[in-house]
Parts: C-alpha cells; structure tokens; sequence
C-alpha cells in the first residue's frame, strides 16, 4: 500500500497539450476513480502513474517517492487494462504465474502467491484451463490475479468492465469492490461510467479537458457539485438545467424565474450571481414531483414515460421549450401530451452563474 501524489502534472504532444496541471493526493489504501468524457485525459494520466506514458512536466510521487524517470517495473504498481491481455497457450496457473515465473522466483514461493490470488477471486477451479474455456468476466479475473501476485504498492485499472456485458459488469463491479476491501491497497480506477464510479470509489476525480473539474467523496459531488459540468455528469438520469434570469440576491440566496419557472428563491452557496443576468439552474429528476393541487413551480407536456418498475421516468417538455426528466419513486401510467404542474424543494436545487 502506498500514497500518490500528482504535483501540477502536465502531458504534451508537440505543441498541443492534453493534461494542464493536474494536482491530485491519493491516501494509503484509498479507491480514486478517475471519470469524465472520452478525451478529457483520465486514461492518459493513468498511463503516466504506471510510466507507459512520460510526464511532460510535474511531480509524481508514489510512497514518497519521485518517480517520474523510474521505469514501470520499478514503481510499485501493477495494471489491469481493458483487454485481457492473457496468453491463449497457457492455463490460467501459468498466466497468473507469468510475472513471477519470468523474474525466476522459487517455485513453492510463486506457487503459493498463485494459490492465494486464486482463493481471492474464487477461481480455484478455474486454474487448471485454457481462456477460450473461460467466460469474459473469468477472463478478467486471470488479469486482476496476475496483478495481485505481485503485490504491488498500487493497483491501476484502466477501464477493466468496458468490455463485459451489464450483468458481468455488475458482478465484477462487486469483485473489485470486495477486493478492494479484502486487500486494503491503494487502487486506482479509470472509468467512463459514472454509476461505476459513484458505487466503487472512495474519491471521484471528475475530469475534462485535461484538468480536474472537482475531487471529493462520490456523494460530496453529488450533492454539492462546483460547477455546471460535474452537476451534469454526476447522478443518472441527469440532472435538468433550466435558463433564468436573476430577479434578486442575497447573502446567503438567489431568487431566479424564467417563462417555464415561477419566481424561486434557492441558495447561491458562495457563488456570485449579478440582478438581470442570465444563470442556470439545476433540478435533479429525482426531485421533481408532481403537484397534487395542480399548482407547481414549472408546468410540463408528458412526451414519453419510461416505465421501470421501481421507477418511472418521465421525459417532459416545459413552457420554454427546455426538455425535462422526472424521475419518480413508484410505477405509473402518464399518457403522452398530458400537461402536469411539477414542483420541488428549493434548498435541493442547484444555481450556477451565467459561464462566460
């Protein structure tokens, strides 16, 4: 187990630059998730910490240590990618083993990691075949054992689920999440997926555009996320934005209204808003209700309801134009074109200032 410390990290191709300075601490045995958009950097940066990739300029620090010129086998780390990466000729034992058996370690030794890695993932009765005997969620449990043999300072995962099917990536979701427990090492965890990230993760890192968008806990960004983007990617469905217009401001509040909104007042949580500029405000699906008197803070037309069986979700139209979601706790039938008033609590919404 081990601490990372990235230092104003920086990756550049030529003259164009992919990561612009990226400061993030990883405690001893924490699970961070890197998440965002294709493009915005997260498997690039992982690929650095395991040294595939060279840091253009930065830290890196891994239990203390400055790493940036050390080669990947002399770091500490071990790393799972998409692909399985395990070789069709061997059986599972002799993949598992692979590492240890080329940096010749005693036979009783490498077979005794191998046997305790195999007792980790349950794969006991698995050791004995060939992968084109093994499904795909087995498959990356060889992957994950060849990493654990090695006991590595930190754990990275590069999008390990990507390529398995929902059910598969549910199970093995569970699997490292349990691993994560079993073992107490420090992991590091690339993904696209924000439910994987909100499930597995001690700290989401939110990235985009080559720089960290917020850090915290998966719930601290949910609930409190620092910007516009984070607000959008976090939570599923996602969250709706409404345009407004502020009416008014104080110390601790913003009153907001739009064509779609009646006059709302909700908190500016230390943002700066300005009287008669635009902002944008943020209601998560979850939030919205339907009014019972039929008076509601914004009316919505039905277009599509989404019945799910815990849940409905209800894609809507409102009086701006804007497209909504409803997300609501119970089965239901709502017939397309049905105009609804929908209110929530305002302390739950979120208001940003107009981006410039």
């Amino acid at each position: 187990m081990a601490t990372v410390k990235l230092r104003d990290i920086r990756k550049s191709y030529g003259k164009t630059e992919v990561i612009k300075g990226v400061d993030i601490d990883i405690d001893d045995g924490e699970f961070v998730v890197f998440v965002g958009p294709s493009g915005c950097g997260k498997s690039t940066l992982l690929r650095m910490i395991a040294g595939l990739e060279d840091i253009s300029d930065g830290t890196l620090e891994i239990d203390g240590q400055r790493v940036n010129d050390l080669e990947p086998s002399k770091r500490g780390i071990a790393m799972v990618f998409q692909s399985y990466a395990i070789f069709p000729h061997m059986t599972v034992r002799e993949n598992v083993a692979f590492g240890l058996t080329i940096n010749k370690m005693k036979k009783a030794e490498k077979d005794a990691k191998v046997d305790d890695a195999a007792r980790i993932l349950q794969m006991e009765h698995l050791m004995d075949r060939r992968p084109s005997e093994l499904s795909g969620g087995q498959r990356q449990r060889v992957a994950i054992g060849r990493a654990i043999v090695r006991d590595p300072k930190v754990f990275l995962f590069d999008e390990p689920l990507s390529n398995l099917d929902a059910a598969l990536r549910m199970d093995m979701r569970m699997e490292i999440g349990k691993l994560h427990q079993d073992l107490g090492a420090s992991m590091i965890y690339v993904t696209h997926d924000q439910v994987e990230a909100m499930t597995l993760a001690d700290k989401i890192v939110v990235l985009k555009d080559g720089l960290v968008m917020q850090a915290g806990a998966p719930m601290e960004l949910y609930h409190e996320p620092a910007n516009l983007f984070v607000a959008g990617f976090l939570g599923a469905p996602s969250m709706n934005f409404l345009q407004v217009i502020v009416e008014d401001t104080g110390e601790d509040w913003v009153q907001v209204s739009s064509k779609a909104l009646v006059s709302v007042k909700v908190p500016s949580k230390g943002r700066t808003f300005t009287k008669g500029h635009n902002a944008t405000l943020g209601v998560r699906p979850q939030y919205l209700i339907a009014a019972s008197d039929g008076q509601g803070m914004l009316n919505g037309k039905v277009i599509l309801t989404e019945r799910l069986g815990s849940e409905t979700v209800v894609n809507l139209a409102a009086g701006d134009g804007s497209k909504l979601i409803a997300a609501i706790a119970e089965d239901a039938v709502l017939v397309p074109g049905t105009e609804m008033a929908w209110t929530f609590d305002p302390a739950l919404a979120h208001a940003f200032p107009e981006e410039v």
